[in-house]
């Protein structure tokens, strides 16, 4: 084969692969939430309800600019009207021409526009922390059904072990039948728990596929047999002890959780808002300039009537010149009555501010009541765990000293089954102690601004 050959051949297997590199890419938590994201719908239009208030924000600088106008309107009129530029009436085809040029600035209205804008900022930076808090509760729910994966994974692989335990007794104990030493009434009790084990495994199965859609759903990500995630070995070795306080994570948690920092900015926007509302009671200046000029096809270059100029038009530019005028005027606004507006708005701002304000409380005791409640969670999955681990232990030397005697013929089959099911489902509250534990565990996690991640409980290799 010449080389040119076998650089064809690498370069087709090498691209024939891909679709299998891409199918088995597994997705660690971190890649789900990342993912999620940079794709979740929500979280788009948590951006866009930013960049929404960043608009508005950078209205409100761009309101204490003064404002520039200008116009030009050219008429062409029949009849008799009245000529704007020579203030004559005319009985004839005229052509008239105006331009103006007009600016005005607020000097004065009360600080409305500054605090305006400051409110402005302060819903802004509300806004940015609701968006985070958007971002958190779907971590949090990300890694509830990432976790939920690994637990059920964990259940089929023990109903897997569970069959072929049984199916190596079953061989066992077809054997002892046919040489004597059990009764086939054993035989077919071992058979029938085999058969329900069986069906345990595709429960489990079938659990373990509605666990990989409920993930692939949240990631808006299309159902697919390829989706598969990293499945790290676990373990739980702690003392207790890491789990901090109640009140030590509460006193974090409060300076850093979006939800609270949202309801404080919203408390500060409130108060501007009553600022703006106040301001209403203030007088307003305001200052105006303008330019203005005008031509009319009536206006002559002289009307004298012994002059060579009588019967000439003056230009359109000389008219320009000449009829130019400038203004400038101060406007002053006093509010004496406008029946109670400005009084009921203020109410109306206070009331709103008062609300917002419980709201914040609200905020503070919904959190601190889902700490306390993260806690027991935490410390009762904790006991629970070691609990379920003793348990585990006690029950594997339990069930192999039952299987002795019941290879010997000193125990029945019913017994056998018995302690092979309880030993089972302590396998499986095992398992559901310690992937509670650790979901309950992240949360605490998060409560204290930490990222959320499986590294601290990945099995050293």
């Amino acid at each position: 084969m010449t080389f040119t050959k076998k650089l064809l051949v690498i370069f087709l297997l090498f691209f024939s692969r891909q679709d299998n590199i891409v199918a088995q890419h597994l997705w660690s938590l971190e890649d789900c939430i990342n993912y999620a994201f940079e794709n979740n719908i929500q979280i788009k239009q948590g951006e866009l309800g930013v960049k929404s208030v960043e608009s508005d924000y950078l209205q409100r600088k761009l309101n204490f600019a003064p404002s520039l106008n200008t116009g030009y309107t050219y008429n062409f009129g029949w009849g008799r009207s009245l000529d704007q530029a020579t203030y004559e009436y005319t009985n004839q085809k005229t052509q008239q021409g105006y331009f103006n040029l007009n600016s005005s600035f607020t000097l004065f209205s009360g600080f409305q526009k500054i605090n305006s804008l400051r409110q402005t900022q302060f819903d802004l930076l509300a806004q940015k922390y609701d968006y985070e808090k958007l971002k958190n509760d779907i971590s949090l729910n990300i890694a509830a059904a990432y976790l939920q994966i690994l637990f059920n994974y964990e259940l089929v692989k023990n109903a897997e072990a569970q069959v072929e335990i049984t199916k190596l007794q079953i061989e066992k104990t077809k054997q002892q039948v046919e040489a004597g030493t059990l009764a086939r009434g054993n035989l077919l009790d071992i058979e029938s728990q085999g058969a329900t084990e069986e069906a345990n495994l595709v429960n489990a199965k079938n659990r373990l596929n509605l666990a990989y859609i409920d993930l692939m759903q949240l990631l808006d990500l299309p159902v697919s047999d390829t989706f598969d995630i990293e499945k790290p070995q676990l373990d739980v070795k702690l003392s207790g002890k890491e789990i901090l306080s109640p009140d030590e994570i509460y006193n974090k948690a409060l300076t850093i959780m979006p939800e609270i920092k949202s309801a404080e900015y919203r408390v500060k926007s409130a108060e501007k808002s009553l600022s703006v509302v106040k301001g209403s009671r203030f007088p307003s200046l305001n200052m105006n300039g303008g330019y203005g000029t005008n031509y009319s096809d009536q206006i002559k270059m002289s009307y004298d009537p012994t002059s060579p100029d009588f019967n000439k038009k003056k230009g359109y530019w000389d008219q320009w010149v000449d009829n130019r005028n400038f203004t400038l005027d101060f406007r002053l606004t006093i509010p004496i009555f406008n029946g109670y507006q400005a009084s009921t708005n203020v109410k109306r701002a206070k009331i709103n501010y008062d609300n917002i304000s419980y709201n914040l409380q609200l905020e503070k005791n919904k959190l601190r009541k889902s700490i306390e409640q993260a806690y027991a969670d935490a410390l009762a999955a904790f006991q629970t765990y070691h609990a379920r681990e003793k348990q585990l232990e006690s029950l594997k030397k339990s069930f192999e000293y039952t299987r002795e005697k019941f290879n010997v013929g000193m125990v029945n089959a019913t017994d056998y089954n018995l302690a092979k099911i309880q030993l089972a489902k302590a396998e499986s509250d095992l398992a559901s102690a310690k992937y509670d534990f650790i979901f309950k565990t992240r949360i605490l996690q998060f409560y204290l601004g930490k990222p959320i991640t499986l590294n601290d409980v990945v099995k050293k290799q």
